[in-house]
């Protein structure tokens, strides 16, 4: 799974050829969710605080997922993205 950003101890990746619909996983402690990338609906358990930063992250970066999202179902290298600052 290739980490595409990183910020407050929060780690975003992509799996390669995952399932759709287009989405990204972040990991922060023990805590794991899966955010659908067009409508960020979120999957898993985060504490509050941390889910606002990934969705602010989210609404900032939209399009430049979606850009890794379909270079990872091509098998293709993912660009980073800018972390939340």
């Amino acid at each position: 799974m290739p980490q595409i950003s990183e910020f407050y101890g929060i780690i975003i990746w992509l799996n390669y050829k995952d399932h759709v619909p287009p989405h990204f996983h972040a990991w922060y402690g023990e805590y794991k969710v899966i955010v659908h990338i067009k409508d960020g609906l979120v999957k898993g358990e985060m504490p509050g605080r941390a889910l606002r930063m990934i969705l602010e992250w989210l609404d900032a970066h939209r399009e430049e997922l979606m850009l890794d999202w379909n270079l990872a179902q091509q098998g293709a290298k993912l660009n980073k993205i800018e972390p939340l600052s």
